[in-house]
């Protein structure tokens, strides 16, 4: 049987976030039950809002101590006037004391309404994020950045006077002083021995005496010889230039908004772009966004006309990765930009073109990106675009991920499998 103590105490000064944290990590299952449910009926455009959210309480129940109901007891009732010692009482049916305070008024039992816990804007999207990770985070080949930063390395024997380091010299100083000067403060220590002893039996004019007196004189000046701080004490500051990895990113949103992209899909993969910025928003210190949309030709617009525009017409796929292709090329070179690339539609392409956009992405696109996921929105059987990212995805695991959405409510298991953290 395992036994939970909790500590009743009154708490002490700030440790209100200490006692928050641990209810959250003891509560966490139905905290993040309660955070997916609230994500379904809000809009993601309030999405990094606060939230509260109820646990039954039933949940949050604690295990009391209490005496049973065996036993023999032995008590004293005041205003007893019934019983003498030894007398059998009879036991309280259903286990009741005398008292009341149950009532009358239902016959359905009693319970405990829901615990209504508040979670900040950091808690509640820490737990909308749990166990999902940017895949290569940090930049593989840091060689090939151009970015540095100088770190400190320990300490050098040269370097310019604003980097000497006073503590590390004057410590070596006087490891050098106490080396050096070390011996002849022994014999200085005996000689002043050997000439208080003489003076105690001979005058100060003797011969003896004066000889002691100039060695000790001798010895003295060499002491003093001894330089408070060398130029071999000297101890420098080291910094050396590190690869720093680039805290800026690109999110490129690809849009199907050919004939057979309704609004229903197209409001799916608005809620999609958006979940995914949010998530970018917090791993990087500066992100941009890239909005093309394609039909038979694909246009850079801006995020207005991203979502609102009723331009359609049929599906060339690969029109929209050419120009993504050439952005990167003539905008964001991978050296100083983490790209990222997510792609919607519904999967109707044009047949002859399907193969080719295959060929785009794994020849010129994955190469530079750090991922691209594409999400299929269609409750009916894979089209051919999707046969051909299959093969595909099977080579480029890790850079690459393909999911099937065909309701709004599939946006968040599909968001959690595309960027779940991986071995």
């Amino acid at each position: 049987m395992n036994v939970r103590i909790v500590d009743r105490r009154y708490d002490s000064k700030n440790k209100s976030s200490v006692n928050r944290s641990r209810f959250i990590q003891r509560f966490k299952g139905q905290i993040r039950k309660a955070v997916a449910d609230a994500i379904n009926k809000r809009g993601l455009k309030n999405l990094d809002d606060g939230e509260k959210i109820g646990i039954p309480g039933k949940d949050i129940d604690e295990p009391q101590f209490e005496h049973g109901q065996g036993g023999v007891w032995e008590a004293v009732r005041p205003g007893n006037d019934r019983f003498n010692r030894g007398d059998q009482v009879d036991r309280p049916k259903g286990g009741g004391g005398g008292g009341g305070g149950k009532g009358k008024a239902g016959n359905e039992g009693e319970s405990l309404d829901d615990f209504v816990f508040t979670l900040t804007k950091d808690e509640f999207l820490d737990i909308f994020f749990d166990e999902m990770a940017l895949p290569n985070l940090v930049k593989q080949q840091l060689a090939q950045i151009e970015q540095y930063k100088r770190t400190r390395a320990g300490f050098v024997q040269t370097g310019v006077p604003t980097n000497v380091n006073l503590t590390r010299t004057m410590r070596g100083a006087a490891g050098r002083r106490i080396a050096i000067g070390g011996p002849y403060a022994s014999q200085l220590r005996a000689l002043e021995k050997e000439l208080a002893e003489l003076m105690e039996t001979v005058p100060e004019t003797d011969p003896e005496v004066e000889r002691v007196r100039k060695e000790i004189a001798k010895l003295r000046a060499k002491i003093e010889a001894v330089p408070f701080v060398d130029t071999f004490d000297l101890r420098y500051n080291n910094r050396v230039k590190t690869p720093k990895p680039s805290t800026q990113a690109v999110m490129f949103c690809l849009l199907d908004v050919s004939g057979s992209m309704d609004e229903g899909r197209k409001n799916v993969a608005k809620r999609f772009f958006m979940l995914l910025y949010l998530f970018l928003n917090r791993n990087y210190e500066h992100i941009e966004v890239v909005f093309i949309r394609h039909h038979t030709v694909a246009t850079e617009v801006n995020e207005d006309d991203f979502f609102t525009s009723r331009e359609s017409g049929g599906t060339v796929v690969s029109s929209a990765l050419t120009l993504m292709h050439e952005i990167i090329v003539a905008r964001y070179p991978s050296t100083t930009w983490n790209i990222y690339g997510a792609q919607a539609s519904d999967g109707d392409n044009w047949h002859d073109d399907s193969p080719r956009c295959r060929d785009i992405l794994q020849n010129q696109i994955l190469d530079l990106t750090q991922y691209f996921a594409y999400i299929e929105i269609t409750d009916g059987p894979p089209q051919n675009l999707w046969e051909e990212y299959e093969k595909l995805q099977a080579k480029r695991e890790g850079h690459f991920a393909m999911q099937r959405i065909s309701t709004v409510a599939d946006i968040y298991p599909v968001f959690r499998e595309l960027f779940k953290r991986r071995a």
